[in-house]
């Protein structure tokens, strides 16, 4: 009878340990910055092979640290840019051109929303 405690206990020791370390595993980032400065977030097609990374939990936070997005994503024009200085520029701006340390946004409305100001006119 004391073996089959003794196994008993050992069993459910194992198991106890093995859903801590379980629980302890940490969810995927929702983006990862490869050591090479590309942010990838889950939709790039390296998502799931970037290993070596430091994790943001936007594309946003990732850009800002000095990323870049993949050459897929950033073949697209943004629609708006937000400058450093946080005016949001849509394509009518006499500033959208110019505008070249930006973070991109797919409206007015989201740039706005971000803390960014509308220009001046």
């Amino acid at each position: 009878m004391k073996a089959s405690f003794t196994g008993f206990v050992g069993a459910l020791l194992l198991a106890l340990s093995m859903g801590v370390a379980h629980a302890a595993e940490p969810a995927e980032p929702a983006v990862k910055k490869s050591d090479t400065g590309i942010c990838h977030d889950k939709t790039s097609n390296s998502y799931g092979n970037t290993k070596k990374f430091t994790a943001f939990a936007s594309m946003d936070e990732c850009i800002k640290s000095g990323g870049r997005a993949p050459a897929t994503q950033a073949a697209a024009e943004p629609v708006v840019k937000k400058s450093d200085s946080g005016i949001c520029h849509d394509k009518s701006s006499p500033s959208y051109e110019r505008t070249q340390k930006f973070t991109p946004f797919k409206t007015v409305d989201e740039c706005v929303k971000s803390g960014g100001t509308l220009p001046k006119k």
